[in-house]
């Protein structure tokens, strides 16, 4: 380990603010010294012992607090760790952390450097420290399944197998290289080792087009769009039960693009307010109408609302990506005189976003319609764009390897399936492991 990872470190895990119980967590080679110096002793390995915490320094008592102490290499960590459950207010906290850093080679831990040691010392993966990153910040009751399977090794397991048939196949192919002068090995070793790679190539393929798991974390987005005055910002406050938006009868009142998160029954989705689609009257508004059309471009669902008061029939205005979804929302049906003739090819909701009227049908098709876009039996493989990319450039190598198959020397195949391999590696940090780190833990908060 480098003088960094030599140091002990401590930090709060528990959540910010006053609670009745913080935890404090120290790991390093001074770990067992701060618990002597703090408790007077060390309790029984995994075992929880009251004890009466002291300032070192003068001898004050701090707090009456659960310790625990857990020996390297069996620890979260993989080195010397302990634990200090203590009575949450704030000053409790900070006295124990004062007495804490005021310890020979004790300081404070840095931004994801408890998980940072753990994947160092072997104690998880890549893969599935940012599952357990995700598991921190899931919102929704699918972020955190989703996040728990890959936390507990679903991914890393999948790339595994993935890898395996890799190695498999190059050993197959490096045995026709080693008994090159026989007539019949190279071939035979080809033969045997190409339908496997080529199913192989058949999963990669399908794990990068499936999009379920970067859905479930980030969210699905449905744009609410239309033209001036039809609603929209009375719609997205009434979809989020909060004054998100602010509501005028003045056109042109929303400029830029509001965004709010939703959970639809366990899965999370980002509703986005529009500014309303027209002629701008000058530069502010027409920036604002660029990026509803962006992200009318990006969306997964776009809404478009339009002003049933009127008699005309309805014009859908917007032309979204292929993929994505269009329906039509008719608003206002709680104002006199509303009779408009939908048109046949649109889904259609009639709401009035003021009463609520119809909303609870509306709220439900987009449940649905999340749920179908993000749901499935199997946790999806691929969640981030740093696993995406290095599977993809895996199945390059792959398919550059099986597409020469019958005119490249077994070296030249060897030498596509070991690049495919390290491609995989990188996604649970097999290799490559500097150029990953920081990318990964940064994400995390201190002591996590």
């Amino acid at each position: 380990m480098s003088g960094q990872e030599e140091s002990t470190i401590a930090a709060v895990s528990s959540g910010a603010g006053a609670a009745a119980v913080a935890v404090i967590r120290v790991s390093g080679p001074q770990a067992g010294g701060a618990v002597r110096a703090l408790a007077g002793r060390l309790p029984p390995p995994r075992r929880a012992s009251l004890a009466r915490l002291v300032d070192p320094r003068s001898g004050e008592g701090l707090d009456s607090a659960l310790v625990l102490w857990f020996p390297g290499p069996a620890s979260a960590t993989g080195e010397d760790m302990a634990e200090f459950q203590l009575h949450g207010g704030r000053a409790v906290v900070a006295a124990v952390l004062a007495a804490l850093f005021a310890l020979p080679g004790v300081r404070p831990a840095e931004r994801g450097e408890f998980s940072r040691r753990a994947f160092l010392n072997g104690r998880m993966s890549l893969a599935e420290a940012e599952g357990l990153a995700d598991l921190i910040a899931a919102e929704t009751a699918q972020q955190r399944r989703q996040a728990l399977a890959h936390a507990f090794g679903h991914l890393a397991d999948r790339v595994e197998g993935w890898r395996a048939a890799l190695v498999r196949g190059m050993a197959l192919i490096e045995a026709g290289i080693d008994f090159a002068e026989e007539d019949d090995v190279p071939a035979e070793a080809r033969a045997l080792a190409r339908p496997g790679l080529e199913t192989l190539l058949a999963e990669l393929d399908a794990a990068l087009a499936d999009r379920r798991g970067a859905m479930v974390r980030d969210g699905a987005t449905i744009a609410i769009v239309g033209r001036p005055n039809a609603g929209k910002s009375l719609l997205m406050n009434a979809l989020a039960a909060r004054d998100v938006a602010i509501v005028s009868d003045e056109p042109g009142t929303t400029r830029d693009v509001l965004e709010v998160g939703l959970d639809l029954d366990g899965h999370k989705a980002i509703l986005i307010d529009t500014a309303g689609l027209r002629d701008a009257a000058g530069a502010v508004e027409a920036e604002g109408i660029r990026r509803a059309r962006a992200r009318i471009e990006t969306a997964d669902l776009v809404l478009w609302v339009h002003d049933g008061t009127g008699s005309e029939t309805p014009a859908i205005e917007v032309m979204p990506p292929p993929e994505a979804g269009l329906w039509l929302v008719v608003n206002k049906s709680d104002l006199a005189g509303v009779s408009v003739t939908m048109p046949a090819a649109a889904r259609t909701f009639t709401v009035s976003a003021r009463t609520g009227d119809g909303l609870d049908g509306l709220t439900a098709a987009l449940a649905d319609f999340v749920t179908a876009r993000a749901g499935g039996a199997e946790h999806p493989a691929l969640i981030r764009e740093r696993q995406r990319g290095a599977v993809a450039e895996a199945a390059g190598h792959l398919r550059q390897g099986l597409a020469g198959w019958e005119t490249l020397s077994d070296e030249l195949i060897a030498e596509e399936l070991r690049l495919a391999a390290r491609a995989l590696g990188r996604v649970t940090g097999a290799i490559d492991v500097e150029d990953l780190l920081d990318v990964v833990f940064r994400e995390f908060c201190i002591g996590k």
